[in-house]
């Protein structure tokens, strides 16, 4: 044994220990500090932390968050719909709608609200971001085995003559979810061209991509026949009601979707806003089902969608490389990760920023991309 240690006294052995203690902590990984991963409780209990709390910038973040608040949407509900209605051939309005609030929205970093405006627990309709809704429901089927394999013909599972014809037998569960199905019909009273470009003629499924809600909502009434029991209490049950979310929140058909399954009426949901119907929901709540998919779709304990559907649904489209399983996603330069997002009219969104830990929503705002692009930049650390 060296000498000078052997006549070293307890004290100061304890005293060296725990410096050499500390000397570890502080060298250890970022991601080490942060082994216990934030979940808010349910309701108003979300806790708060300052930017420098964890590792961002505060000038920058309070600049990105006045930039998004001048960034308002300036339509109406009614124009937003209106917008999309205008060379249709059947503009109806066949469910419910609601004005809007004022633009507000909120920033998460490692789960905890950095930043927050307006009426962020007013509940509002948010159009397509019921799209990526829709898509998780899809994947607790696939992770309950009622989907066995997403390239299998949807005919295979649903028998409600939608599939049958030579066209649309060919269809499978992954081209509805990427939008490519290219399926002919009619549902709810709109025709399946209805959101077609002018002058299109039908493809073979999986080679043409376009962004069409009777489609949707024809992949929304499959997962119907599939659960065989209305999708908001799949939805409720499985995802919300585990994350904490509100009661607020309601997820809407059309006064026409109602189809009898083991002799009971069911509405079968919308996957948007475009007829009215779709997701009621606030931005709170918006958050918190972001935040299940930031973290890969575990909450605290539990592994509420499987990390494979997450991986699938991020994964991009053969034909349309910035879209998923009914996801938005997009690449930044200098990112390892791909971000990803859902979108609805109106200026609705969840934005997902793995590589930086960040959950942002938006509501009734403009310029999403610009919004992001300054709040990443408010970043100084990836750690905590």
């Amino acid at each position: 044994m060296n000498q000078s240690t052997s006549h070293r006294s307890p004290l100061s052995l304890f005293l060296l220990s725990v410096i050499c203690l500390s000397l570890l902590w502080l060298a250890w990984p970022v991601e080490g500090q942060r082994a216990s991963v934030y979940y808010p409780a349910p309701g108003d209990k979300w806790e708060r932390r300052k930017p420098e709390q964890v590792g961002m910038d505060a000038t920058l973040l309070a600049e990105a968050i006045e930039f998004a608040k001048r960034q308002v949407e300036p339509k109406t509900v009614a124009e937003v719909i209106a917008a999309r209605q205008r060379q249709e051939s059947h503009p109806e309005i066949i469910g419910p709608t609601k004005d809007r609030g004022a633009t507000n929205g909120l920033v998460l970093r490692h789960g905890y609200i950095v930043a927050e405006f307006g009426e962020t627990e007013r509940v509002d309709m948010t159009f397509s971001v019921t799209k990526s809704l829709l898509s998780s429901v899809a994947g607790l089927a696939f992770d309950r085995g009622l989907i066995k394999d997403v390239n299998d013909p949807v005919k295979k599972y649903v028998s409600d003559g939608g599939f049958d014809s030579p066209h649309n037998s060919k269809i499978t569960w992954h081209h509805l979810l990427q939008q490519t199905s290219q399926w002919e019909g009619w549902l709810w009273e709109k025709p399946s061209t209805i959101d077609e470009p002018k002058g299109h003629t039908l493809r073979e499924p999986g080679t043409f991509w376009n962004y069409n809600d009777v489609r949707v909502n024809r992949l929304s009434l499959a997962l119907l026949r599939v659960w065989r029991k209305p999708l908001p209490q799949v939805l409720k049950e499985e995802i919300m009601n585990p994350i904490g979310a509100s009661q607020t929140w309601q997820w809407n058909g059309y006064r026409n979707s109602e189809v009898v399954i083991e002799g009971k009426k069911i509405n079968s949901v919308s996957g948007g806003g475009h007829w009215g119907g779709g997701m009621f929901i606030n931005s709170r709540d918006m958050a918190r089902f972001g935040y299940l998919f930031l973290r890969r779709g575990k909450w605290k304990d539990k592994q509420i969608v499987s990390e494979k559907w997450v991986e699938m649904m991020t994964k991009p489209c053969d034909i349309k490389a910035d879209y998923g399983y009914l996801w938005w996603l997009k690449k930044w330069p200098g990112a390892t990760q791909t971000t990803f997002a859902a979108r609805g009219a109106g200026g609705n969104v969840i934005w997902i920023d793995p590589d930086h830990d960040l959950v942002v929503v938006l509501r009734w705002a403009t310029n999403h991309d610009e919004i992001f692009k300054r709040v990443m930049a408010s970043v100084v650390s990836t750690g905590k």
